[in-house]
């Protein structure tokens, strides 16, 4: 066994999981309007001053309660995402209540980078994004992000605050998978 090797590893541990996350305070005003959509359509269904029929009203109440859940919903699921690494796998977790999640184990990425700047412009906007020439990705404010290629060809990036560390996290575990695989033959 490699003395120098061990020696160095007591001198710079790696923590046991990386954890990261990036806020969006923008997203809160879409959910604004989301509730605001939904209480108009309350407004309309309780107290209704419509005289032209009972299908128009049911039409807009429903209406503006649809279209408030989902821009209510989607906006706040990309409020802020979580990242974890951990020896085995990359998570993603977006909004409160961690959904949409993404799980990537460490055994399907190939390399990781460094995106210095992550735009939705870029992406098509905030939220889960894919794009047949760059991927999948969760963008939920602009900045520096991580970018994963998987062996399968494909790419995933998320923005995530403090990149620069998970980016040293994830090679981190890259790293010592190749030397337990060395070790291991």
């Amino acid at each position: 066994m490699d003395d120098s090797r061990c020696a160095g590893a007591a001198e710079n541990p790696e923590p046991e999981v990386w954890t990261g996350h990036a806020t969006n305070r923008v997203q809160w005003l879409l959910a604004a309007v989301g509730a605001g959509c939904m209480a108009l359509g309350i407004e309309l269904a309780v107290d209704s001053p419509w005289t032209s029929g009972i299908a128009p009203l049911a039409m807009s109440v429903v209406g503006c309660l649809a279209a408030g859940l989902l821009v209510l919903f989607g906006t706040i699921a990309f409020t802020h995402v979580r990242v974890r690494v951990d020896r085995e796998c990359l998570e993603v977790r977006c909004g409160h209540i961690g959904l949409p999640r993404r799980r990537i184990p460490l055994d399907q990425v190939d390399s990781a980078h460094l995106v210095p700047t992550v735009s939705p412009c870029n992406w098509g906007g905030w939220g889960y994004r894919w794009r047949p020439e760059m991927g999948t990705a969760v963008v939920v404010r602009r900045g520096p992000g991580l970018l994963l290629d998987l062996g399968d060809g494909r790419r995933f990036t998320v923005t995530v605050d403090h990149a620069e560390e998970a980016l040293l996290a994830v090679r981190a575990r890259l790293g010592n998978r190749a030397t337990r695989a060395l070790g291991d033959a």
